[in-house]
């Protein structure tokens, strides 16, 4: 009796732990389902340089970004009409107020705006929501500018091609905000004086990191036989003698240009009182830095001009 009595408990025992076994392996199984609906996005924001020395600041709040999904668009969108909640093929990616000075966003240094997970997919298309738009000169005048569309419906930023994003891979988004495009004086912009205000148009390019490479190096004089850095070289990137791009050199003579597609590039450096410098067929490889430095020499005058 005590024997049959043990028999049946040990089967009992049994059959609880295959039980719980078999539900941990569903359970890990539709966790695992779910993750590899899922992959990671992050976006940063960097600046085209502004060249302008009157501007001491450029800032605008950032405070909300969502992005389509391709694969999730509904049929029953019209242009320039969204889908209803249900089958909007927008992601909210951030809801946060992010202060940025984009005078600050030069040569290499970004802002993180989204480190988040997303649903898989394609996504080609941005909004960027925008809000206390304002410039600083140099002297202090502030002026607050009026944002057209960007705090209602978002600054729309396409991505050509589109960026993929695919379970436990990291796609990276870089929006380059081109300040002097962006941000367009009023009156004498040849001193403080003459300027009356900024009409704020956004011009903002989205590229896929993974698909990009950058350029770097440094812009360097020979003083003494010593090596010197020179600051506010112009720094100009052509593709098929096309300008691509433009940066200028910080204080110690480096630049940093990011987000360049792979390829042959013209460059070209300028600078007041020196003679202008050039390198061809620069090769640009995605995923990595290319360096090239540039020497310039001390422009030579003629005596009496």
């Amino acid at each position: 009796m005590l024997n049959t009595k043990s028999k049946t408990m040990k089967i009992k025992f049994l059959s609880f732990i295959l039980l719980a076994c078999f539900a941990a392996f569903i359970g890990c199984t539709d966790n695992n389902d779910e993750s590899a609906k899922m992959g990671k996005m992050s976006i940063r924001l960097t600046d085209a340089p502004f060249p302008h020395d009157l501007v001491a600041e450029a800032n605008v709040t950032i405070f909300k970004i969502d992005a389509r999904n391709i694969a999730m668009e509904s049929d029953t969108e019209t242009e320039g009409e969204m889908a209803d909640e249900t089958g909007s093929p927008f992601t909210v990616l951030m809801e946060q107020e992010i202060e940025v000075n984009l005078l600050d966003l030069t040569n290499g240094i970004t802002e993180t705006l989204v480190d988040t997970e997303v649903p898989n997919g394609t996504y080609d298309l941005v909004r960027v929501y925008v809000k206390g738009i304002n410039v600083v000169l140099t002297d202090g005048t502030t002026y607050d500018l009026k944002v057209p569309s960007g705090e209602q419906t978002g600054i729309k930023v396409f991505i050509k091609p589109g960026i993929t994003v695919a379970g436990n891979l990291s796609a990276d988004l870089l929006l380059d905000f081109d300040v002097s495009k962006s941000f367009i004086a009023k009156g004498n912009i040849k001193d403080l004086a003459g300027i009356t205000g900024f009409n704020f148009k956004p011009v903002i390019k989205a590229c896929n990191l993974s698909t990009a490479g950058s350029l770097a190096g440094m812009v360097t004089t020979l003083q003494e036989e010593v090596a010197v850095g020179l600051e506010g070289a112009q720094v100009s990137v052509f593709a098929a003698d096309t300008l691509n791009t433009t940066t200028f050199t910080d204080e110690t003579g480096a630049y940093m240009v990011m987000g360049l597609l792979s390829g042959d590039y013209d460059v070209t450096v300028e600078l007041d009182g020196y003679d202008a410098q050039s390198a061809e067929d620069i090769e640009i490889v995605a995923g990595n830095k290319t360096v090239q430095d540039f020497e310039l020499n001390a422009a030579v005058t003629e005596e009496g001009n």
